[in-house]
């Protein structure tokens, strides 16, 4: 091959190479990633992620799912700084976090008002990490996911009346009388699954087992949902000292976590999809007298809805055009929209 022959073919190699980076960088950014740059700016303030329909107080929840949509939207600075706020202000000695943070005049850890855990933050906290350190080859998250994992493992796993069970925080959800408050939309499925891969240790495939079991049995009312919090006590589920005998904002999780697990047993997906067909759905139920909240269900929870009924009919992916964070969404409903999106593939959005 002539000299002239080669510069002329590495000239063509660079210029295909200037338009494909090119393309790569001028290419639309995704639903996902529009609606993560909306959510920073409305709810994220140095790190802390704020609950707007909450007196703007500050959570492991929200931190949580503020660091799992980071890792989603491949923005590693937004990470390190939604985990630094997180670290510093809120996790414990023990590693797992204080869960309520109310801003006061030092910000910092004095603000926190409630050291108590709650376990699904935990969770969505350690499974961002897990994420984070397998896309960014980041070994201290690593070694901050696990060390997570292990206590809760330790502290929030409990065996009791044949179940895996998950505690929903280190105190005041086992009673004197041995009966257990649960709320399982803090079973966050697809994470259970990423734990029991990277730990080898069986627990995590039981408690995703169990919670299976749990949300085939403790079904309540017309619509037989599962409630946002239960009592199971002898082998038998009650509402009546539950703290929540609703379902509603915490048990509206549920189907969205079993369709990023890509749980096949869709028929723990029927009720939700049942409730979702009415004319007006309103935002909660009471599912002991029946009665419902008198304004209709969020754009969040709709976005859930309309997700996981495609998941259930994939022809139906075709024309799904899901809520978008707005100036007047509310964090609450933003995350409900976002880990909707999460759950779809880029090519049902664009």
């Amino acid at each position: 091959m002539s000299f002239s022959v080669k510069v002329g073919l590495a000239i063509c190699v660079a210029v295909i190479a200037f338009f494909v980076l090119y393309s790569n960088e001028r290419k639309d950014p995704s639903v996902f990633d529009k609606n993560w740059q909306q959510y920073k700016k409305r709810f994220i303030e140095d790190g802390r992620v704020v609950d707007t329909g909450n007196q703007n107080i500050s959570h492991s929840e929200g931190q949580g799912y503020g660091l799992l949509f980071a890792v989603e939207a491949d923005d590693e600075k937004g990470f390190e700084a939604l985990w630094n706020w997180t670290q510093s202000t809120l996790q414990r000695s023990d590693k797992l976090f204080s869960w309520k943070y109310v801003p006061c005049e030092r910000q910092d850890v004095s603000c926190i008002t409630d050291p108590n855990n709650a376990t699904d933050g935990d969770i969505l906290i350690a499974w961002a990490l897990l994420l984070a350190a397998q896309k960014w080859h980041n070994e201290e998250y690593m070694l901050a996911s696990k060390s997570i994992l292990s206590v809760i493992e330790q502290k929030l796993i409990k065996q009791a009346d044949g179940y895996t069970l998950l505690l929903p925080g280190e105190y005041g959800f086992v009673n004197s009388d041995g009966s257990i408050q649960i709320n399982l939309s803090y079973w966050v499925f697809p994470a259970l699954v990423a734990f029991s891969e990277v730990t080898d240790n069986p627990v995590w495939s039981e408690l995703y087992r169990s919670g299976r079991v749990l949300l085939e049995k403790a079904r309540f009312g017309r619509w037989t949902l599962p409630s946002d919090w239960v009592i199971l006590n002898d082998r038998e589920f009650s509402l009546a000292e539950a703290l929540s005998a609703e379902y509603g904002y915490n048990a509206v999780r549920i189907p969205i976590y079993l369709v990023m697990a890509d749980d096949q047993q869709t028929q723990l997906l029927a009720p939700f999809l049942a409730f979702w067909k009415q004319a007006e759905v309103p935002a909660t139920v009471n599912l002991q007298d029946g009665s419902v909240a008198p304004y209709p269900y969020s754009e969040g929870m709709r976005a859930i809805a309309m997700t996981t009924q495609s998941y259930t009919d994939k022809r139906s992916k075709e024309k799904l055009d899901l809520p978008h964070v707005s100036a007047d969404t509310d964090y609450y409903s933003a995350s409900l929209i976002l880990l909707a999106l999460m759950s779809l593939s880029a090519e049902s959005l664009d």
